[in-house]
């Protein structure tokens, strides 16, 4: 098929061009920066016109680009999740796409409470917490409201992508390693999801060949681990080490204080009540019906991605 993938660039976006590929579409790439794909072009999801003309001519669209951050104002986030999925939504309907896959997250279903051992729970934008998980709750509600037997949308949720060259996670535990300044909250025994992100690539490239319309799923490697253990296993690929531990009611107090003070600023502040929930409660899901509906199975388990992470490091 002829593929637009919007957001190429990132760590889960190039992951998935480059298994597209493999797979034997024809993939072009749409986000405001050069990539170095072959086939690119540069524009703003909050671009209609831009929009539309990247998705000219192609039959599937995944996507991707989004405003990725705990901090940040509220109209930066409509912008870029709400309305940017719209303006794909609608080049989707103009254009006779016949599928989409909305890139989603986990926490547009995650109030505060664990989640263990659950499948994809509805969006719930009144009751997440923190603008991006609400605002991508907001964007997968527009997105699934679209599904039709002319266009059928799938969105999935992939669960803390990581891997080498990561940005998002990674680098944040390994910066924060090296400067003395990682702890964990709680006793860090909650377990949680975790996805190797050539898994996640591989399960976007399989919703795009099956594409079960209508429907959200949560993809992870469906290996819970501790926080405690991920978190240590990726500051010593950084050559570090987590220092100690703060209680969860003074990291939850000290995020709110925090949050008053911080404003919109565009830089992530240390510690917010978002983050301290997510570090300090369970969040593993049942993959049995996600494996089943887009005939996939994670390829790469954790301790291989935790060795190949080692590995870059050690490069």
């Amino acid at each position: 098929m002829k593929v637009l993938v919007t957001g190429g660039r990132g760590l889960l976006g190039s992951a998935t061009v480059a298994e597209l590929r493999r797979r034997g579409h024809e993939v072009t790439t749409f986000q405001r920066n050069p990539s170095g794909n072959l086939q690119e072009i540069l524009g703003d999801v909050t671009d209609a016109s831009a929009v539309q003309r990247a998705v000219a001519g192609n039959e599937a669209v995944v996507h991707l680009a989004a405003r990725v951050s705990i901090a940040g104002a509220w109209e930066d986030f409509i912008a870029a999740n709400v309305d940017g999925t719209s303006n794909v939504v609608n080049a989707c309907r103009t254009e006779g796409v016949k599928r989409l896959v909305h890139v989603s997250s986990p926490s547009v279903a995650h109030a505060g409470e664990p989640l263990v051992g659950v499948g994809a729970q509805p969006a719930d934008p009144e009751n997440v917490r923190g603008h991006y998980a609400r605002s991508k709750a907001m964007a997968e509600i527009i997105a699934l409201n679209a599904n039709s037997p002319e266009l059928a949308v799938t969105a999935i949720r992939p669960h803390l992508v990581w891997g080498p060259g990561d940005t998002q996670l990674v680098e944040r535990i390994i910066d924060r390693a090296r400067s003395g300044r990682l702890f964990l909250i709680g006793n860090g025994q909650s377990l949680i999801d975790t996805t190797y992100v050539d898994n996640a690539a591989d399960a976007l490239a399989c919703a795009v060949e099956h594409c079960p319309g209508g429907r959200a799923f949560v993809v992870s490697n469906g290996e819970p681990r501790t926080v405690a253990e991920i978190v240590a296993r990726i500051a010593q690929a950084g050559g570090s080490k987590v220092r100690g531990r703060v209680p969860y009611p003074v990291a939850f107090a000290a995020g709110k204080v925090i949050e008053r003070v911080w404003g919109d600023r565009p830089s992530d502040p240390p510690i917010t009540t978002f983050l301290a929930e997510q570090l300090s409660t369970a969040h593993w899901f049942d993959q049995r019906e996600t494996q089943l509906a887009l005939h996939w199975v994670p390829k790469v388990s954790l301790d291989e991605g935790f060795r190949l992470l080692d590995r870059a490091y050690r490069n």
